[in-house]
């Protein structure tokens, strides 16, 4: 079966307003970048989105919040948003915060068909708040429930027209896991082939767990916060400078 669309905006294009989106993703890695564009030119709202992160001022899923289509999101770590804060803040969204372990295995939890599953992490916290916790030997257990999305917007590194998805290195994070927790998954690649040119033992998500593929492009390697230090002045330029 060719599950190849032609773009990005095909491959959105039955998306609607009030959906659960789960994004792949780690910071600036191994996001769809080309399908938040295309969700952004949909211009659908009321999205409840679920991705360890959410982007940066101006890029990745910050795009979507500056277009307003986000109500509420589930993840792990926001710190580079100064958007999300505020509309947070203000009260304009509704925003969960889970340990990313946790996240990870919630998300893997609802692709394998598993309701829920007790935890230790966040025992005594504010994440253990309302919800069940049981003592089993001698240690006591947060229950926290699988997630699942009505799509899973996901990006790879290469795939072919059957949906085979191999991904490479830190973008391999959540994407995987998300390819089998949503209803419908969507997965853009940087290297389209065909059937029979991916070596088996490398495909990391199978095909029958995608339901639509493209080739994306524009793929630009952003650095989600630029830390540098000062190099030491070597004896043959310290000698110039005097």
């Amino acid at each position: 079966m060719n599950k190849v669309v032609s773009s990005a905006d095909q491959a959105v294009a039955d998306i609607v307003s009030g959906s659960t989106i789960m994004l792949g993703g780690f910071g600036l890695c191994g996001i769809p970048e080309n399908l938040i564009a295309a969700l952004v030119r949909r211009g659908i709202t009321g999205l409840h989105t679920i991705s360890n992160n959410m982007g940066v001022d101006g890029f990745g899923m910050g795009l979507m919040l500056e277009a307003g289509m986000i109500a509420s999101h589930v993840g792990s770590y926001v710190g580079e948003n100064r958007r999300l804060e505020t509309l947070v803040l203000k009260g304009e969204l509704d925003l969960t915060l889970v340990p990313q372990g946790t996240l990870a295995e919630r998300i893997r939890a609802g692709g394998a068909g598993i309701p829920a599953f007790y935890t230790p992490t966040g025992l005594g916290t504010i994440v253990a708040e309302g919800k069940e916790t049981r003592k089993i030997g001698d240690r006591t257990y947060v229950l926290e429930e699988a997630l699942h999305a009505d799509v899973a917007l996901i990006k790879a590194w290469k795939g072919d027209r059957l949906g085979n998805l191999i991904y490479r290195k830190t973008a391999r994070n959540f994407n995987p896991m998300m390819a089998t927790a949503g209803k419908v998954t969507v997965a853009e690649v940087e290297h389209l082939v065909q059937p029979g040119e991916l070596e088996p033992d490398q495909i990391h998500t199978p095909g029958i767990f995608v339901d639509r593929i493209f080739r994306g492009t524009h793929y630009v390697k952003h650095i989600e916060r630029r830390t540098t230090r000062a190099r030491p002045i070597g004896a043959g330029a310290a000698k110039a400078a005097a």
